[in-house]
């Protein structure tokens, strides 16, 4: 072959690469494949902060309405409402029929059927977040002594009454011992 000046040009076959290195076109197909991975991994990270965030809120939400329905001291029917925080609360007391297995098959003088109540308790923030928390209660009451001093019913078995005992030292001032014990035990 006969190259524009006459020279002689030879024909050596197959072209072989003497430079390593990427093709302008695997450079851009690499940086397009990483560009994707690390928005990826940026969208991931944002998400999962967002989700902590949101299940803190959730917890808190929780902890609140569980303090809520504990301090909750049933009187009767009641609805109220309060602010904690970020947190806005309602809370509501009502009576539920008591099943015919609970009431009292016979009637007492003096004593009335249990009552049983629903506490409900709603935890609202956010935008439209909310939690529902409900149970069930009875009012609970202290026991009435009766003239003697002692609660209705007497003691719970296994129990002892403390029994008062005089102090030799104090003046005749009476000295009560857990268990009705004198002080000192029993060997005096």
């Amino acid at each position: 072959m006969r190259g524009a000046h006459g020279a002689m040009l030879r024909d050596h076959g197959p072209r072989v690469r003497t430079e390593a290195g990427f093709t302008l076109l695997e450079v851009l197909v690499a940086l397009t494949i990483l560009a994707v991975a690390v928005v990826s991994l940026i969208q991931l990270s944002s998400q999962s902060l967002h989700l902590v965030k949101a299940s803190s809120d959730y917890q808190e939400a929780v902890l609140v309405a569980d303090r809520l329905v504990a301090d909750t001291q049933i009187n009767g029917e009641t609805l109220d409402s309060g602010q904690e925080g970020l947190f806005r609360w309602e809370r509501r007391v009502a009576i539920v029929p008591l099943p015919d297995e609970l009431k009292s098959k016979q009637t007492v003088p003096g004593q009335e059927d249990p009552k049983l109540f629903s506490v409900t308790i709603d935890v609202y923030w956010g935008a439209n977040k909310v939690i529902e928390l409900a149970t069930l209660r009875t009012p609970t009451t202290a026991p009435v002594p009766t003239s003697q001093g002692t609660p209705a019913g007497g003691t719970q078995p296994g129990t002892q009454t403390p029994t008062p005992t005089r102090n030799p030292g104090s003046g005749g001032t009476p000295v009560t011992q857990p268990g009705g014990m004198p002080p000192g035990g029993l060997g005096r």
